[in-house]
């Protein structure tokens, strides 16, 4: 008799021996030919400066480039200007002109045609309260009382700059106001960027602690959770693909006797009270052909942080991650991924609030949306095959507004295996039945990919236990 558990075991190991292979891609012979640039042309941004485009493009005028080169690059650059996420769509046209003289080099002619989005939007909010919609759907009996209401400004691309403003401001089941202002760059060479952010949040109705790995909530008319904070945020690119990022956050949180006394290690202690300076490091290379949907292109990450830098800190903390996610095309309409991420944090002993594993964030393993799993150290490998559908541009030429009317719609449909693992010292505490063991998850979904990097998956899936489910996510990530 065939255990169970091997039909999903053999679609992990399957999926692990694609991932392992190299993947090879027949490349037209190079013309040893070359070109010269003579112009690059750009159309449509008419409110995006054109020096934020070109800082997106590898070609420039008066570079000489080899004809087979020709394709890769302009193929590149059109995905850079497209990942700006400035336009809804980006195209690249060439002309290339024969000189006289069979002894001269040619000449080429680049123009690039935007469609800019609409970057000024105020809209109404009605989100929920729960990590997502599955858990607001399945554990929390579809209750509209733990909606979130308010209304949000998006300011994009204020001075031309891809610069942003926003303002947010939300009631309902918490309060939240936050203000927040970016400009990726500040210097004359394109480099040094900035962003400001300071935030106040409220809550009535918190998770104080976690049992069956499922977030037990309590209620008030009072506040329970108060938390403010500032940050300063410096960033740097060197050339197209990497990004520095040093950011500092001065944060203050709060919490009513109702809490301490229900969990008394939520900030260790029976304290009410938490306060402290961070700092953090980043480092990220990201060059994937679409950041909202990727499909091609690598994606690496790394992060050090450190909490309580002041000596009347209350809380210190030491916070490492790594991540590492491969994209191909294996050629007609199949696509592979596969990725890993790690996590560790000291010390071993830490408070309830800041204690995160799988599934309080986007970090979980597919198959176990309705679970949280707390611990001090995380590792997850994440497997898919794609296969595409369809990817098309509708034109609504009924629609009157250019920043609309271009629709490109595409759909995918996904099989995925995943694998992950939270080592705990707190998972007795909490009663967890998923802590210190291997969870593993298969399934299938369907995502549908849209403009304004709006991804929705519908995904039936099935966990190590056994257990099955359906469930819809918005989504940008693998």
């Amino acid at each position: 008799m065939i255990p169970k558990r091997w039909p999903l075991l053999i679609l992990v190991l399957t999926v692990f021996f694609l991932f392992s292979l190299p993947v090879f891609a027949v490349a037209p012979a190079d013309s040893a030919q070359k070109v010269i640039v003579r112009s690059v042309t750009l159309k449509g941004n008419y409110r995006t400066r054109d020096r934020i485009i070109l800082r997106e493009m590898s070609i420039h005028i008066g570079d000489s480039i080899r004809l087979g080169d020709l394709p890769g690059r302009i193929a590149w650059d059109q995905r850079n200007i497209n990942n700006t996420t400035l336009f809804v769509t980006v195209d690249v046209t060439t002309q290339i002109m024969s000189p006289g003289d069979s002894t001269q080099l040619a000449y080429i002619d680049l123009t690039v045609t935007m469609k800019e989005r609409w970057y000024f939007i105020a809209y109404p909010v009605f989100d929920l309260a729960d990590r997502n919609f599955n858990e607001w759907w399945y554990d929390r009996g579809r209750d509209f009382s733990r909606v979130i209401y308010g209304g949000h400004l998006s300011y994009r691309n204020v001075t031309g700059t891809n610069d942003r403003l926003q303002v947010v401001i939300e009631r309902g089941f918490l309060q939240r106001t936050i203000l927040s202002y970016s400009k990726p760059y500040i210097d004359k060479a394109q480099r040094i960027g900035l962003r400001v952010d300071v935030g106040y949040i409220t809550n009535k109705e918190i998770p104080y602690r976690t049992q069956f790995d499922k977030w037990v909530y309590v209620k008030s008319e009072d506040v329970l959770r108060e938390r403010k904070y500032a940050a300063l945020t410096l960033t740097h690119r060197h050339g197209l693909y990497h990004y520095h990022t040093l950011d500092s956050r001065y944060t203050q949180n709060t919490i009513s006797d109702t809490i301490a006394k229900l969990n008394p290690d939520y900030f260790l202690d029976g304290r009410t009270k938490q306060q402290f300076l961070a700092m953090s490091y980043s480092y990220r290379y990201d060059r994937r052909d679409n950041v909202v949907y990727p499909l091609q292109g690598t994606l690496f990450s790394a992060t050090v942080g450190v909490s309580g830098l002041l000596p009347k800190d209350s809380f210190h903390f030491l916070d490492l991650s790594a991540s590492m996610t491969r994209y191909w095309a294996l050629g007609g309409r199949f696509y592979l991924a596969g990725g890993l991420r790690a996590r560790s944090t000291w010390p071993t002993r830490q408070p309830y609030f800041n204690l995160r594993g799988l599934g309080s964030s986007t970090d979980m393993v597919r198959g176990y949306e309705l679970y949280v799993v707390d611990g001090q150290r995380t590792a997850i490998w994440r497997n898919s095959v794609r296969y595409q559908l369809f990817n098309v541009r509708k034109q609504l030429n009924w629609l009157h507004v250019r920043q609309f009317n271009t629709v490109p719609i595409a759909a995918y449909l996904t099989a995925f295996g995943d694998a992950g693992y939270v080592s705990s010292t707190v998972a007795e505490q909490y009663q967890s039945q998923l802590a210190n063991r291997l969870l593993v998850g298969t399934g299938m979904s369907l995502d549908v990919v849209s403009f304004y990097n709006l991804v929705m998956r519908f995904s039936g899936t099935i966990n190590g236990q056994g257990k099955a489910g359906f469930f819809f996510n918005l989504a940008q990530e693998l």
